[in-house]
């Protein structure tokens, strides 16, 4: 009884699991085309997982992003932009603005998802995860701006993090991708 109470109550609250999670691959997102992904899929690849934002002074990393992305991707890296409205709105679009914004300005290819919380009361629960202290001393703690970078490993583990002034061409970020891919 008392499990199947807490099993309702993790539904209720947008999470059907009752351990903590152990890696990105416990959590979903919805495409920008609201499509659901489960980050399962990107099993075996090294990630980039990006809050990202159009009308922000970092939002002309997407260009580097995009490098990044086209110089990696046959070798097993991929880049998620996840867009939030977080900080100082400045990411007001909806889904489908933000989509033919980043198209049109900065040719994006990578995979885009629908736009989260990450931070504050209503948190996606994957950055949740990203930010929790507790589960990755080395990486967690408060989203603080747009743009900023978590490297996921092969197995879904957080590698790094990248605050938003690391831009995609920086030598140590470039650096921390190669050796994850190795």
């Amino acid at each position: 009884m008392l499990k199947s109470v807490l099993v309702l109550a993790a539904v209720l609250a947008g999470s059907a699991r009752l351990s903590p999670a152990s890696s990105i691959y416990d959590y979903k997102l919805m495409s920008i085309d609201m499509e659901p992904v489960p980050l399962s899929q990107l099993k075996g690849k090294v990630v980039m997982l990006v809050n990202v934002a159009s009308r922000c002074g970092y939002t002309p990393q997407y260009a580097g992003l995009e490098a990044l992305y086209r110089k990696y991707k046959d070798q097993g890296f991929v880049i998620v932009g996840i867009p939030a409205n977080n900080f100082g709105q400045q990411e007001p679009g909806t889904n489908s603005e933000i989509k033919v914004f980043c198209k049109r300005k900065y040719d994006v290819t990578f995979p885009m998802m629908a736009k989260v919380s990450v931070a504050g009361n209503d948190i996606a629960p994957l950055y949740e995860y990203l930010t929790d202290k507790t589960a990755n001393p080395s990486t967690g703690g408060e989203i603080k701006w747009n743009f900023t970078k978590f490297l996921i490993s092969r197995d879904g583990k957080i590698l790094a993090r990248f605050e938003p002034d690391v831009t995609p061409e920086d030598p140590a970020l470039v650096g921390a991708v190669e050796g994850a891919l190795k």
